[in-house]
Formats: structure tokens, sequence, C-alpha cells
């Protein structure tokens, strides 16, 4: 599968990455909880699978056949996944990279096809590649097998049989898997409409993934613990990828082409540079902001914080201008005021900002809120998309509908108290 890993509405996917190697320009990187997974396949592959696919070896061989399976397992999802990012790429979509995780690996995308038909495509080119894959090793067992089987041919077979498998469940019309994703561009192709294409595929997707849970209890209950707690927790990462992914299709309807300027807050309370720290906790009680701008002439300067202000000795809050210890704002929390809005959002998700300050033609004209843009978002979840996109008229007067949480009140300016 791919995906894009920013969540409209939530965390990240992935906490801890290991970067491995680079293959065709694509960054391939290794997620923490895969170590986990790679654990179990040697122990269960040693164990169980090879002692029964290839008979009397010896247990040592059995552990070095587990290694060999792992590792082509490794190879067999980055190779599933380079499909995806290579035939993403030919339709001018930039790759991030690909990242193995616990529940297999994704090919992460800044953004999602333009057409029914780029949709298709990358869809079909993992399953693609691991049939393919597939008789490849049924090729080479055949080549390599004798009467009986050996470690060689018994992995290689392991490596046809999981390919197969790979390819097989990837195919299911359950999204966010391949099939789901090409159950979506089937119905986009059909209907027109994306937003609805995904909502039915998601549909299909939740459904798969709570047929995997209700299996997943009863294996638990019958006494295949293991087995069902896989079926369990797979079930629920496909619940809420679908769910996931069907949010971010709202978000890209809903933000992009939509200018930062066109729903940020414009006129944010600001701290002058040669305000006092004790003006900056009178803001703090006054405003209920943790975190203000500091601007000189208009310009931003950087921001102050409780944390800078609780560094300085009390008694010296009236006495110290903020402007002393103020920090410098970072590249990635300033934006331009022309910035894609979906871009705004997704730098925030990437960053862990909450907040941009927006600044034009050298000042301070306006800050976007993470909270704001999920709660527009969440709006129009609950429209179901309908209207997202406003008219000219109406982005002029964004701000006007919404809590107004970083604006003046009535009368006032930047830089006053």
């Amino acid at each position: 599968m791919w995906r894009r890993p920013a969540r409209a509405g939530g965390g990240v996917l992935f906490s801890h990455r290991i970067r491995l190697f680079r293959l065709f320009g694509i960054d391939v990187r290794l997620d923490a909880s895969w170590l986990l997974l790679a654990a179990l396949v040697v122990w269960t592959l040693a164990d169980g699978v090879f002692p029964e696919l290839a008979p009397g070896l010896g247990r040592q061989t059995y552990w070095g056949m587990a290694a060999a399976g792992a590792a082509g397992l490794f190879a067999s999802i980055v190779f599933h996944e380079m499909a995806h990012a290579l035939v993403a790429r030919r339709f001018g979509i930039a790759i991030r990279g690909i990242t193995l995780f616990i529940f297999g690996g994704v090919a992460e995308m800044d953004g999602e096809p333009k057409s029914a038909r780029g949709e298709l495509l990358m869809a079909l080119a993992g399953p693609l590649a691991s049939t393919v894959l597939a008789g490849v090793m049924l090729a080479l067992t055949a080549a390599i097998g004798g009467t009986e089987r050996g470690a060689a041919d018994g992995v290689t077979w392991y490596l046809a049989i999981i390919n197969g498998a790979l390819a097989l469940f990837n195919l299911i019309p359950a999204f966010p898997l391949d099939g789901g994703r090409v159950l979506r561009a089937a119905l986009w192709a059909w209907q027109g409409d994306i937003l609805k294409a995904t909502r039915i595929a998601a549909g299909a997707g939740n459904l798969f993934g709570l047929a995997l849970i209700v299996f997943g209890v009863v294996d638990i209950l019958s006494g295949n613990f293991v087995g069902g707690m896989w079926r369990f927790l797979i079930g629920m990462f496909v619940r809420g990828a679908a769910e996931t992914s069907y949010r971010q299709t709202v978000a890209e309807r809903s933000f992009s082409g939509v200018s930062v300027a066109q729903v940020m807050t414009p006129d944010p309370i600001a701290l002058a540079a040669e305000a006092s720290v004790a003006e900056f906790v009178d803001h703090v009680y006054r405003y209920h902001h943790r975190v203000f701008p500091v601007i000189r002439n208009g310009a931003l300067v950087g921001q102050v914080g409780t944390q800078q202000a609780a560094a300085i000795d009390r008694s010296l809050w009236p006495s110290v201008p903020v402007a002393e210890i103020a920090v410098p704002c970072r590249d990635e929390e300033v934006v331009d005021p022309a910035l894609d809005a979906m871009a705004a959002l997704t730098r925030m998700q990437r960053s862990g900002i909450t907040r941009l300050f927006v600044v034009g033609k050298g000042r301070l004209i306006g800050v976007l809120g993470l909270r704001d843009l999920l709660e527009l978002l969440s709006t129009n979840l609950d429209l179901d998309g309908a209207g997202i996109r406003r008219s000219s008229s109406a982005d002029a007067t964004a701000g006007r509908g919404r809590p107004a949480r970083w604006r003046w009140s009535a009368g006032s300016r930047p830089g006053t108290r």
C-alpha cells in the first residue's frame, strides 16, 4: 500500500525511523516496529514453517533459512513499495521515501493522484510486482529443487508463497489496500467524484477491518492467541488507515488551492520589541496564550513564551524588554500568505507545530492555527464534503465566522498594550 504519513487531526504514522539506503533516488527506511515483526518472522520460520516445509535438516540450518527468509521478506516488501513509488513519480508525485513497519511497508508520497487512471496504475503496480517476484521465486525453486526439498529451495518456495499472498491480500477491495484503491479509481472514473469514491472505498476498508477484528477475537477465544491477535491488530490498523485516508482526501479538497491568506487570522496579537516581560505576562492572562510573536515596526523579530519569562527573575520583569528574551522563529514557523493551505497543514503535522506566523512584504500580517484548520476540516467532514470550495467573496471573510483566537480586541493595534 501507499499513503501520506501526515494525518489530518492526528499524529504521524512512524516514530523512530532508521535510514537504510537509497535506491533510484528514494530513501528506504526502517521503523523500529519492524524489528519486532522481523523477530517474530524469524522465530516462526525457524520453529514451525521450515521444519515442516523441509523436514530432516538440522536446527542450525533452520535458523539460517529463517534469517534468509526474513531478509527475503524485507526485500519483497521494498520491491512492492518501490513499484508504487516509481509509478507515482512517473505521474509527477514527489516521493518522500519508503518505510517498513510492523504491518508491512508504505511508500510515502507528497500528494494524491490527479486522475483515476493514475490511481489505477499506481494501485496495480505493487501487486503486479509481487506477482512477478512470486513467479521468479517459483522458477528458482524448480531450478534448484531435487527429489527432496533442501535449504535453498525451501527459502525460495517460501518467498514464492509469501509474494503471492502479498499480491492477493493487497488486491482485497478494501481501502487503503491496493485493491481498495483500484475500487476507488473505478468509482472515480465512473462517477467523476473522488470524494464520494473515497468514502465508498474507505467504507469497504472499515468493514474489512471490522471483519478481521471479529475473526481475531474468535481465534483468541479458540486458543489461537498469536494468530488471533495479529488479525485483531491488522483489523484495527486497516480501519484506522481507512478513516485517516478519507480525512486526508477531504483535507485535500478543503484546502488545496486555498491560500494561507484566505484562512489565517489577520492582525494577530503581538508584542512590540520594547514591551516589558511584565507586559508579556499580562498578555498571557488576558488572551490565554503562552507564546506571542514579537515585532519591531511591524516586522517579525521572534517569539516569546512563558518558558523564557520563567527564566527571568520576577523582580526584573517590569524592566527587561521582551526583545532580550525572545527566540528567533524557525524557517518552518514562518509562511508566505500565498502558500497553499494544504501545504501549511502538512508542514504543521510533520514538524509538530500548532501555529504558523504569516509574513508578507516583511511584516507580520496574520497567524494560522492548526486548531482552526482542523475545525474547518471537521465541519467539512460533517457536511460530507459539500460546499468545501468557497467563492472568492467568501474567502475574503474567512476569519469572520470562527473564533478569533489570535485576533485583537476592537480598537487594538499590534504592538500596543
